[in-house]
């Protein structure tokens, strides 16, 4: 099937583009109101934009709930990434969820926080990396707000750092979306490898 651009509009193309862009990481974003209410949520469009300088970003849907966490970025300027483990993906669902602006999700998903090392904005404790963030802009594309901000501290549990700096992926445990589902990351292999399908 070919689809052409003025016949997206008789297509799910949403489905079909978050059908294929898989894996996605998911980046669980924490923020803090001004008047100093947490926030929590995941966002699976994700991913590093710079190396030099160290950038993040990720895309913000016009969801009504989103709006908490773009408010509060542009407000205070400041947001940290915790990388979804296993054992967290439960607490990473419900923190989707649709919540007031002065509900708290890290209480309403059971999620244990600490204060971050560098910016003062809560983090998942649990989460085994925290990428703790200063804004560098806001882009508009279309109905989606494209965040951009520069690494100012990172976070990682000794369990799952190896030496040479290198994150071990078998103690990160991330989660990855589907297009509705989430995925496992547990199987690794290098290329070339000629035990892949013909």
């Amino acid at each position: 099937m070919n689809i052409s651009e003025e016949n997206f509009q008789n297509h799910s193309m949403s489905k079909l583009i978050k059908g294929a862009v898989v894996p996605r990481p998911i980046a669980w974003v924490s923020t803090i109101s001004g008047d100093g209410i947490r926030n929590l949520a995941p966002f699976s469009f994700f991913t590093v934009a710079s190396m030099n300088p160290i950038t993040l970003c990720f895309s913000i849907g016009r969801a009504d709930r989103d709006k908490d966490t773009l408010k509060n970025i542009k407000e205070t300027k400041q947001f940290i990434i915790n990388v979804v483990s296993e054992s967290l993906a439960n607490q990473m669902h419900e923190s989707s969820k649709r919540f007031d602006a002065d509900i708290d999700e890290f209480e309403r998903a059971g999620t244990d926080f600490e204060d971050g090392d560098f910016i003062p904005v809560p983090r998942v404790k649990q989460s085994p990396v925290h990428m703790e963030c200063e804004l560098d802009r806001v882009i508009e594309i279309g109905e989606g707000n494209l965040v951009l901000g520069r690494l100012v501290g990172y976070h990682i549990q000794d369990d799952v750092y190896e030496e040479t700096d290198k994150v071990n992926p078998h103690e990160l445990k991330p989660v990855g979306r589907m297009a509705g589902d989430y995925s496992y990351i547990r199987d690794f292999f290098p290329l070339p490898n000629d035990d892949l399908p013909k």
